[in-house]
Parts: C-alpha cells; sequence; structure tokens
C-alpha cells in the first residue's frame, strides 16, 4: 500500500527547489519550516490513511452516469467532504477568498500525494484551482464575488470547457457559440469533449469555464472568448436558483483512471424542457478568452506533471515491496536459505534504481518549477521577470518529462512483477493504465516539446536558457570539488551531459533564427527529454551534497541513465534530415 513520502518530499522541496533558502529570508512572510512541516505531514497522513483504500473501488467500480447524472464510487463522495472539511482545496487560494495562500509549492507537494493514493481522485480539484486562479486574474468584481470563496472552499468545483469534436489540440477549429441576451449574460451553445468531473455528486454545483465564439468574432484563437457557466444559476443571495441549460450526455470509458468522470457536455440543447441556451457570463475581455484559459491550463500542466510524479513514486514503492517479498532463483549477494528474495538480482536493482531515480529527478524538475511561481509572484521588476521566464521554462518540462517518466516507472514496476504484474490483482497494471493518460491531456507532450523550442527558448532573447544551464554546471562544479571519492564519475558524466545540452540549444536557437522551422521541430521530443535528464542529473547532485546518503542513487543516474542525452544531441542536430525523408512514406494522399 502506499505510504506518503513526506520525508523525501520535504527534503525536495527544502534543499533542491530551493524552499528552504526563501524561507530564511522570509519571502513567504511568517511560514516557517514547523508549519511546512506539519502540512505536509497531515497531508501524507491524509493521502495514506483516506485516500489510498478507495483507491481500488474507485478502479474497479469507476463512475456510473444515469439520467443525466453521475454517480462516483461507494465512500469517494464521502472522501471528498472530508478532504475540503480538512481546508486542503483552499490550501495555496487566495486569502481574500478564504484561501490559506501558502505557496504553490506546497499545494503541489500535497498534490503529488493526493494523486499517489488515487489519481482519479486527485485530479478533480486539479481543475477547481485552476478555475480559482483564472477568475481571480480574469473575472469581474461581481462574478469574483459571487463564485470564489466557494471554489476556494471546494464546497463547489470547476472545470475546463475546451476541446470539441472536430478540435482536439487545435483550438482554433472550436464552434461552441456564445450570444449576448441583452443583459450582460449569454446564452451558450454545443458541445464539449473530454471533459474531467464535467458532471458528479461531489458538490450541489459545479463551475463550468468554456470557450466559445461570440457572432462575428475574428477567424482562428483571435476569436475566442471565455465564459463562466454555473450547473445551477446562483443568486444575488448566493443560493442556487434554477439548473441552467447544460448536461452529461455522455461518459467515457477509459483505460485508466476509471472513477474520474470524463464528460461530453451539452450546452444550449434544452434540457429538461429548459428554454435552449445555457446562461453564461464572460470572463475578461471579448475575444480574449485564450489568455484568460492559458492561466488555468499553466497551472493545469504543472498539476499534470505532479500526476507523473505521483503514479511514478507509488508504482516504485509497490515493486521494492513486491521485490522484497518475491522469491525466485539464486543470487551471489543474498547469504540466506532457499530461493532469494528476487531485489538481490542485478537486473531488479537496476530497474527499482531506475525507478527510483527517475521519479525523484521529475519530482525535483516540477518542485522547481513551482518555487520559480512563487518567486514571480513576491518579486517585483527584472526579478520578478526572471523568475516568470524560468517558471515558463520549467513548465513544459514539468508536464512532459514527468508524465513521461510516469508511464515509463510504472512500465517497469510491472517488468518487477512479472507475469504477475500483468494481473490486474496485484494492483500494478493500474498504475500503468492511470499513467498513460498523462502524457495526452492538458496539450500533448509533443505540443510540450514545440512550445519549449519555439517560445521558451527564446526567452531572454535567448540567453535565459544558457543562464538555466549555467546554473546546472555549478551544481556540477560543486560535485567536483567536493573531492568525494563516493561520487565516482558523477562530475565527469554531468559536465558531459551539459556540455551536449548547451550545444543542442545553440543548434536549436540557431535553426529558430534562420527560420528553418520543421528542422527544429524534428528534434524538439528529444531536446525535451535531453534538458530534463541533464536538469535532473544536476538536481540529483544538489541534494547528494546536502544530504550524503544520497550520493549512491545519484551517481547510479550519473553513471547508468545519464549518457542517453549524447544519444538524444545526436538525435537533435542530425536526426531531421531523415524524419524528413522518411515522413514522406507514412503520407497516403
Amino acid at each position: 500500500m502506499y505510504r506518503a513520502p513526506v520525508e523525501d518530499i520535504a527534503f525536495t522541496l527544502k534543499h533542491v527547489a530551493g524552499m528552504k533558502s526563501a524561507l530564511d529570508a522570509g519571502t513567504f512572510g511568517d511560514l516557517g519550516e514547523d508549519l511546512v512541516d506539519a502540512v505536509l505531514g497531515e497531508a501524507g497522513r491524509f493521502a495514506t490513511e483516506e485516500v489510498t483504500p478507495l483507491y481500488t473501488i474507485g478502479d474497479r467500480q469507476g463512475a456510473v452516469l444515469k439520467g443525466g447524472a453521475v454517480t462516483t464510487p461507494p465512500g469517494w463522495k464521502e472522501l471528498y467532504r472530508r478532504w475540503i472539511d480538512g481546508g486542503w482545496n483552499a490550501l495555496s487560494g487566495p486569502e481574500e477568498y478564504g484561501g490559506q495562500a501558502l505557496p504553490t509549492m506546497l499545494g503541489v507537494a500535497a498534490l503529488e500525494m493526493w494523486n499517489s493514493a488515487a489519481m482519479a481522485f486527485g485530479i478533480g480539484p486539479t481543475l477547481t484551482m485552476g478555475a480559482v486562479e483564472a477568475l481571480d486574474k480574469h473575472a469581474s468584481e461581481d462574478l469574483k464575488a459571487k463564485y470564489l470563496e466557494k471554489l476556494v472552499s471546494g464546497e463547489w468545483m470547476g472545470t475546463m470547457n475546451l476541446t470539441e469534436p472536430q478540435a482536439g489540440s487545435d483550438l482554433a477549429a472550436l464552434r461552441a457559440r456564445a450570444e449576448p441576451a441583452g443583459d450582460g449574460s449569454y446564452r451558450i451553445f454545443g458541445q464539449k469533449i473530454f471533459i474531467t468531473y464535467g458532471e458528479h455528486d461531489f458538490t450541489d454545483n459545479i463551475i463550468h469555464l468554456v470557450l466559445a465564439r461570440l457572432p462575428d468574432a475574428p477567424a482562428g484563437t483571435r476569436g475566442i472568448s471565455l465564459f463562466l457557466v454555473p450547473k445551477f444559476l446562483v443568486g444575488d443571495d448566493g443560493a442556487l436558483g434554477a439548473r441552467n441549460d447544460v448536461f452529461c450526455s455522455g461518459l467515457e470509458h477509459k483505460l485508466g483512471i476509471h472513477a474520474s468522470p470524463t464528460c461530453t457536455m451539452i450546452y444550449g440543447d434544452g434540457f429538461e424542457g429548459a428554454e435552449p441556451g445555457a446562461v453564461g457570463w464572460l470572463i475578461g475581455e471579448e475575444n480574449k478568452g485564450l489568455a484568460c484559459m492559458f492561466t488555468m491550463m499553466n497551472n493545469a500542466r504543472l498539476c499534470v506533471g505532479m500526476q507523473g510524479v505521483a503514479v511514478a513514486e507509488a508504482a516504485t514503492q509497490k515493486a521494492i515491496a513486491y521485490a522484497n517479498e518475491r522469491r525466485q532463483g539464486k543470487a551471489a549477494s543474498y547469504t540466506g536459505t532457499g530461493m532469494a528474495p528476487i531485489v538481490h538480482h542485478p537486473d531488479v536493482q537496476r530497474n527499482l534504481l531506475t525507478m527510483k531515480a527517475l521519479t525523484q529527478t521529475a519530482r525535483a524538475i516540477s518542485y522547481s518549477c513551482a518555487h520559480a511561481i512563487d518567486m514571480a509572484r513576491v518579486s517585483a521588476g527584472d526579478e520578478a521577470a526572471y523568475w516568470r521566464d524560468r517558471a515558463n521554462l520549467l513548465t513544459p518540462l514539468a508536464k512532459a518529462f514527468s508524465t513521461d517518466i510516469g508511464v515509463e516507472v510504472a512500465s517497469l514496476g510491472l517488468q518487477v512483477h512479472g507475469g504477475m504484474g500483468f494481473i490486474e490483482e496485484t494492483g500494478a497494471a493500474a498504475f500503468y493504465r492511470d499513467a498513460r493518460i498523462a502524457p495526452i491531456y492538458e496539450g500533448t507532450n509533443g505540443i510540450q516539446a514545440i512550445d519549449l523550442v519555439m517560445r521558451k527558448l527564446p526567452l531572454g532573447g535567448g540567453d535565459h536558457v544558457h543562464g538555466y544551464i549555467a546554473e546546472l554546471a555549478d551544481m556540477a562544479a560543486a560535485v567536483r570539488t567536493s573531492n568525494m571519492q563516493d561520487f565516482g564519475r558523477t562530475a565527469d558524466a554531468l559536465d558531459a551531459a551539459l556540455g551536449d545540452l548547451s550545444e543542442a540549444t545553440r543548434f536549436l536557437q540557431k535553426l529558430a533564427a534562420e527560420g528553418r522551422q520543421d528542422e527544429a521541430l524534428a528534434g524538439a521530443t528529444p531536446y525535451l527529454r535531453l534538458i530534463s535528464l541533464a536538469a535532473g542529473g544536476a538536481y540529483l547532485a544538489r541534494g547528494a551534497l546536502a544530504d550524503h546518503n544520497r550520493i549512491a542513487l545519484c551517481r547510479f543516474f550519473a553513471e547508468n541513465l545519464l549518457g542517453e542525452v549524447s544519444a538524444l544531441r545526436a538525435r537533435v542536430i542530425d536526426g531531421a534530415e531523415s524524419l524528413a525523408a522518411a515522413g514522406k512514406t507514412l503520407v497516403s494522399a
């Protein structure tokens, strides 16, 4: 059974991602290590003791749709009530609306634990938190006053409605429409698909954030507006009124996260005899909805990255426990009688250490992204701009690398379990099934790679990423000057990886400057993994320097996994021509 790794999480936050130095400097006011430790400890207890036991029930029974209403698995509604009663939804919410205004770093650390315990549970509040941020930054004061307090507390939940059947990631193809009603409200018409927690029984109201087009709006993404559409209309006194013209017409039958209802939502179809047209209100300016929604999407991308870390952690724990119990064959390192626990076999050790190392690198990258978000929020001027650029650079890494790692580590967990991993009753397969969606939603990982190469490498005139590489090089230099023999060839491996990263970065920046976009995009996905592995190795080194008990894992990563960076550099620099040539053979018309 999953047990929240509170000590590892706290260590990474404080000594790798930068929280301790910020706390020591008073960056977050009166917040100190004692409170951080208390919050993490209680979050870990709740995840371990209350969320984890309901995971299997959720996976096997799933959510059920009947008559337009969704029922979640037994015990889940009550679990959510205990969760919001504990104040967890309000952890990082704005103080003026009942939130605790704690750092994003603390919020995503808790989020990791909810998702490790049950990813189908943890994903629901993620959308609410994103809705809170979007409304807080872009909504009118009237909308904030009416909706934010109950969203912050978790009494109501929020959703994000982008995707339509004809428009997956291409938001320019959206067809949902909004018509002004003449009283300041709008009537929304259209269909949205893949809407997480679009309908459920956790709360008595659901607040949908919906992208739609106004009449005569410009074509493409320049003509998209964002609207708030509640399941039940809300009176000026905050009381629930009539049911709005929005309903769930179907639930997707998914590979994993079965307890999370993934809904097809219908707006403006005259639900239960209502006058057609879902009542909604504009958020932000007309035709500026994509900018408002991206506030929510960037929040969601980091949170989805945490899902990758979370599943990797849970899969690793299960695999290590199984490897210590399962006996098979002989092993030179085993001095007991009979067959050896498989944890003594070198190949199993390699798999388990790979799982641990990749999980920790993804955790460090994601927490460092959260740290940059926090620092940008509390800084001003050039310093704030620096931290915004850092958060922007790390967001695609946190989302894409971490979710790729979630799948990779869950797959290795199946391998450690052997044939029993392919059987559902052990629970190892469930992690793989859950993890597989994360590289797809909230912008596929290919889209994240495009964003990294085309939008993030040019930050600061192209210099910001090189400043980041220099910071990583300082960590490598600290390993070398430590003169600690236990590090082995770690410093050499880090230097080589960061050299490859610098060369690949300058190559892609040169292609972009010359307008050779297709060639740059050909190397985008391998580049994202390259920079993530190189950064991850440096973060492991920082952690090992702070706690020498972590040196062994750092050295394993450097000497066994970091060599992949060289091959990735070759793919970035030399792979475009062969990709283009072979790609032509795939085109049928």
